[in-house]
């Protein structure tokens, strides 16, 4: 029985986690639970059910209704708070490089991470290292298809990571002009969270997967590649030395790699359906389009920069992204704002990230300068 502590348990990764639970009370047991500021009574639902003794929200206030003996703990500090409760699994699902104080809050007294939140190695990725790889398991379907791929050869033997992507909304769609916000959310695979989906449509998502991928496994950013699959059945590939490509499929749900990395090293059957091969399938590759998306070949740039720049090119983009949801920017503009934002800091020598004070203070000064930019006509929509 492992003990099991879920950080945006309102949110799509932290739902999906409890159903794998829920389906195997023999494995796992739910410790703690935080959220968000909203959705309290999905929040509350979720302690009854899983008889949960401690929950925390970053609203300052709550107004469920709990059973009895469950304490709350509101504001800023919660989820960081209830993830140094010492347990056998922290889920990180939350959403931004808040979850990064969590990450560190919960690998200082040895829990091991089940890292969702990739913003996490993308803003603090040495920091988050400093504890050590093995107490982080990948959650992203991408991260985890290599992570299982790997099994199959020696480091050494690894001659570069391939990294699909679905292409989003918008991988058939030349003019990107006259995007829409109801245009950018409909993503033709998955169902994710608005703030994953549009990033998912810039593909600044696979940008930070790129970035966790070179964290996570220790690979030069010249030997992690990343291709267009529409189907996105194959989550990720591994080529070794001697030629061989290993890739790990599944139909596109998370539950797998969810359960993957909550039963690691063991696998939790039934976890999620498999393939059916009874019937016909077509898997596509394609190389990314560069020149439309530029956002790959940029975070390849900032990674190889390192000293806090990742942080400047996902701050940018969080305020980016924040902007176009409130309809402030053009789609086409998110971009922009980033690469404008790299430039100014690309010059500033950065210098290497000591705490969470100094990523604080890089992602505060970026999201600044990029809100300068959105309240310039030339960005405006």
């Amino acid at each position: 029985m492992r003990d099991i502590v879920i950080l945006g348990s309102t949110g799509s990764i932290g739902v999906q986690a409890l159903e794998v639970i829920d389906a195997n009370p023999e494995l796992f047991r739910v410790i703690g639970l935080t959220a968000g500021s909203s959705n309290h009574e999905l929040l509350a639902e979720q302690a009854k059910r899983f008889r949960v003794s401690i929950i925390g929200t970053s609203s300052s206030e709550f107004s469920a209704e709990l059973p009895a003996g469950v304490s709350v703990i509101r504001g800023s500090q919660a989820s960081p708070e209830i993830a140094s409760i010492p347990a056998d699994i922290v889920l990180n699902g939350i959403t931004g490089s808040v979850g990064l104080a969590s990450t560190l809050s919960a690998l200082a007294v040895g829990n091991k991470v089940a890292l969702a939140n990739k913003e996490s190695l993308v803003a603090g990725g040495e920091l988050v290292l400093s504890y050590g790889r093995d107490q982080i398991i990948p959650v992203d379907s991408e991260h985890s298809a290599i992570f299982q791929a790997m099994l199959s050869g020696k480091k050494e033997e690894i001659k570069k990571l391939v990294v699909t992507a679905s292409g989003g909304a918008f991988r058939d769609r030349i003019d990107l002009e006259n995007v829409t916000i109801d245009d950018a959310l409909a993503h033709p695979t998955w169902s994710m969270g608005p703030v994953v989906t549009i990033n998912s449509a810039t593909l600044v998502n696979k940008g930070l997967e790129i970035i966790e991928a070179h964290y996570l496994f220790d690979v030069p950013y010249s030997q992690i590649e990343a291709v267009i699959h529409p189907q996105s059945v194959v989550h990720s590939m591994v080529e070794f030395v001697d030629g061989s490509t290993i890739a790990q499929a599944s139909p596109p749900n998370m539950k797998g790699p969810i359960a993957y990395a909550l039963g690691y090293p063991h696998r939790v059957a039934k976890a999620t359906p498999g393939i059916d091969w009874t019937k016909s399938h077509v898997w596509e590759f394609r190389p990314i389009d560069n020149a439309r998306f530029p956002a790959v070949n940029l975070a390849r740039k900032v990674g190889e920069m390192a000293n806090g720049m990742p942080a400047v090119y996902n701050a940018a983009n969080e305020s980016a992204v924040a902007a176009f949801l409130n309809k402030q920017i053009k789609f086409n503009s998110i971009l922009k704002i980033v690469a404008s934002t790299v430039e100014s800091f690309s010059s500033r020598q950065l210098s290497a990230l000591r705490d969470l004070s100094d990523v604080k203070e890089i992602e505060l000064n970026a999201q600044m300068y990029a809100k300068e930019l959105i309240t310039k006509e030339v960005y405006a929509s």
